[in-house]
Formats: structure tokens, C-alpha cells, sequence
């Protein structure tokens, strides 16, 4: 049992009104003064529980089935968060009845500036969050003062004059959440650097097409377990390059720990990569992340790659020790003229492996995907197929709806969140 997005953000809310309910009088409860005060402490609980997604805790991925559903519920954290807050600011959280004070004691303007800045600072930082216009490099560097901005959203709520007192069941939840919070973010900020577990590697190959290259590299020293299907985040050592950028790992391990990327030319910072990549090239490889691993119950297997999609079952073709390969049905989705590096032939790996290649180029619509997908559910079973996607959004819907058409079940689906930001 994975946590979802939906229910976790449900929980949060739900206890910051309960816990505010109990410290206001019930003749309160369905004013407009409780709607304010109940979201300013949910959009706090919210904002918190991002942060603390964001540090990147090994035991996260466990608990959300991968660091993308961590990410993607992140990033929902934050856009429920600026919605609860422009509730608590569109009506006043006070009511005559209510006996209020403030935790912290600031001065007049003080508290109606940090009030203020509160909400700037929410409403800058999913921003941020969501604008994918911005480069790369900007964008990174300024989602660190998310950590910092969360300090003025806490002073606010300290020196608000409220029902809440510290003991009370807000006060406590909203204090554990914060602590939480700022600790997650110190950490992401700070210690991640030197505590995350990372290594040096060197760059040895570079080979590609110009839009598209794949890059192999040694460990300088220690080599960093994974398993294929596993993304890392990877630190070039030029101006340009430095910033951690998330890269699905494009072959199986090997005994002299090389590890292999596959980068397309998609954005700001991968066409600078594209173009500036070099053998020598030092890096520090953050890594592994992910739970997009093959399954290996024995039961008909489709996979299902768009675009840059197809680099985790090429690590998965690579796997030496992985589960027997006659039951596997590969449907590569490709635009002609944006052609995979040399290095990395599906078609080649494919043959080796006994995997059934499917190339697509015409879009989701074509008659010999469709045809040949019925055929596999029709024989294997609708319930009894493992469906494996990795590509972008509107595919994935095109599959989830011929999913329906032929009658498997949903949770015969896994995909990997194709867009981190």
C-alpha cells in the first residue's frame, strides 16, 4: 500500500480543521472567520509537509513507491497550500468570541509585513514550482529559498493574533510540522551535499546524433549500487552544468561500475549538456533513485516507451540476471529523424534478448499498436498482462484508454512520472 497524493493532502486538511475546531466556540464552527482560520492552518500543514518532502529522504521513496511520486505529490503540496492561503486571506480569521493572542509578541507593522510576505513568499514559491518557462539553472537556485521563505510563513503564524495557543492540539500540530519542516529543509540545504550517498565519476564516451547523446562514466573511486530502472541526479564540474539534474540510468550495472546516461536535447540545461559533453568531464552522480523496476511474476509483459521514455527498458534489456525475456512485447514510440544514439539500438538489444520490437511512428492512433495490444491482452487475459510505461503524458492517456477498451484492469499499469518540474 503506496501513499497518494490525494490522501495525504485530505489528511493534512482534515486535521488542521479539527484541531482548529477544538480550540473555538462551536457557535463558530460555520463562519467564515472559522473557513479563514482553518485554512491558514492547513495551507502552514501543507507547506510544511512539501518541505519535507523535498529533503529527499531515502524512506520517502518507500513510503510514496518512488522519488517521482515523491516529487509529484510535492509539487501538489505546494498548489494546495497557496489555494488554502488565498482562502485565509480573502476572509478575516477573527471573531468576537474568540479569545485570542498572539505566541509571539512582534510589533504592529512587523506582524502586518510578515502577514503579508507570507503570502508573497507562498505564492513565489509554487510559482516556481510550476513555471516551466524558466531555465533550468535560475529555476533550481531559487527553489532553494523555499526552505528559508517557509521561516517568514512560521513567524506569521507565531505572532498572528489567534485562538491557537501552543499547548493547544494547532499549536502542537502546527509546531511538529514546522520543526519537521525547517529540519528537512536545513538538511536539503546544507548537510544533502555530504550526507546523501554520492560518488566522482569521470566521463569516458560520448556518442550521439546531435540531438541526442549517450554518455558513459567510471567511478573515479567507490562505484554506487543500482538496479536498472533507476534514475540519479548528476553534478557536472562546468559553469553551466553544476546543477543536479535528474537522468534515468540507461544500462544495467557492471562489475567495473560504469554507469550510463542517455541525454536528449529537451531543455535549456540538456541542450548546453548535449553540446559541451566531453570524455574527461569530471561529475558527482547522486544516486540511485526510483522504483521503476521490471516485474517478475512470469505473466505477458508490455512495454510501452515515448521519447527519451525508452532509457529504462533499455536497462532493463541489459540486465544479465533478469526475468526470461519470451513473454515480452516492446512498443517504441518515436518521431523519425530523432533517432537514438548509436550506442543505444533497441532494435539490436531487442534481437539479443528475444523481445518482440514494435516501432512506432506514426502516434498512438496506428493500427499496428492497437491491433497488436488486443492481441496480447486477448491472449494472455486482460487481468493477466504487466503493462510498463515511461513517455509522455498525452501517450499515457491514449494507453490508459485502450486499456479500457480491452478490458485490463488498472492496476495492470505501471508508469514512471515522465516530467519532474
Amino acid at each position: 500500500m503506496r501513499l497518494g497524493t490525494g490522501p495525504l493532502v485530505a489528511c493534512l486538511v482534515l486535521v488542521s480543521f479539527a484541531s482548529m475546531l477544538v480550540a473555538i466556540p462551536a457557535g463558530t464552527w460555520w463562519s467564515t472567520a472559522a473557513l479563514s482560520l482553518g485554512s491558514g492552518i492547513a495551507a502552514v500543514s501543507l507547506m510544511a509537509m512539501a518541505a519535507v518532502l523535498g529533503a529527499r529522504w531515502k524512506w520517502l521513496e518507500s513510503v510514496f513507491g518512488g522519488l517521482d511520486r515523491v516529487y509529484e505529490t510535492h509539487k501538489w503540496l505546494g498548489v494546495w497550500a497557496l489555494v488554502f492561503a488565498l482562502v485565509h486571506f480573502v476572509f478575516k480569521a477573527g471573531n468576537a468570541e474568540w479569545q485570542t493572542a498572539a505566541i509571539v509578541t512582534l510589533p504592529g507593522p512587523a506582524t502586518r509585513l510578515v502577514r503579508q510576505l507570507s503570502l508573497v513568499a507562498l505564492g513565489l514559491i509554487v510559482l516556481l514550482a510550476l513555471n516551466r518557462n524558466i531555465p533550468y539553472r535560475v529555476w533550481r537556485w531559487w527553489h532553494k529559498l523555499s526552505g528559508p521563505l517557509f521561516l517568514i510563513v512560521v513567524a506569521h503564524w507565531l505572532s498572528f493574533k489567534s485562538p491557537i495557543a501552543l499547548p493547544s492540539p494547532s499549536g502542537v500540530w502546527l509546531a511538529v510540522l514546522s520543526v519537521l519542516a525547517v529540519v528537512a529543509a536545513t538538511y536539503k540545504l546544507l548537510l544533502y551535499p555530504m550526507l546523501s550517498q554520492h560518488a566522482e565519476y569521470r566521463l569516458q564516451s560520448v556518442s550521439g546524433n546531435g540531438g541526442a547523446v549517450h554518455l558513459q562514466l567510471a567511478p573515479v573511486g567507490r562505484k554506487i549500487p543500482f538496479v536498472p530502472g533507476q534514475f540519479a541526479f548528476v553534478s557536472f564540474r562546468r559553469d553551466g552544468l553544476r546543477e543536479p539534474h535528474p537522468f534515468t540510468i540507461a544500462g544495467a550495472a557492471t562489475d567495473d561500475g560504469s554507469i550510463a546516461f542517455m541525454v536528449r536535447a529537451l531543455g535549456d540545461y540538456t541542450a548546453r549538456l548535449v553540446n559541451e559533453a566531453e570524455p574527461g568531464l569530471t561529475a558527482e552522480v547522486y544516486a540511485p533513485f526510483g522504483r521503476f523496476q521490471r516485474a517478475r511474476d512470469g505473466r505477458a509483459e508490455i512495454w510501452i516507451a515515448g521519447g527519451v521514455g525508452v532509457t529504462p527498458f533499455l536497462a532493463w534489456l541489459q540486465e544479465a540476471d533478469g526475468a526470461p525475456f519470451d513473454r515480452v512485447t516492446f512498443f517504441h514510440f518515436f518521431t523519425p529523424g530523432r533517432e537514438l544514439p548509436e550506442a543505444v539500438d533497441p532494435r539490436a538489444l531487442s534481437g539479443q534478448r528475444g523481445v518482440e520490437l514494435v516501432e512506432i511512428t506514426t502516434g498512438p492512433g496506428a493500427s499496428e499498436f492497437r491491433s497488436r495490444f488486443a492481441a496480447i491482452v486477448a491472449e494472455a487475459g486482460p487481468g493477466h498482462v504487466r503493462i510498463s510505461f515511461c513517455g509522455p503524458k498525452g501517450l499515457l492517456r491514449q494507453v490508459r484508454s485502450l486499456m479500457h477498451e480491452t478490458g485490463v484492469p488498472d492496476d495492470r499499469l505501471r508508469h514512471e512520472l515522465f516530467e519532474f518540474r
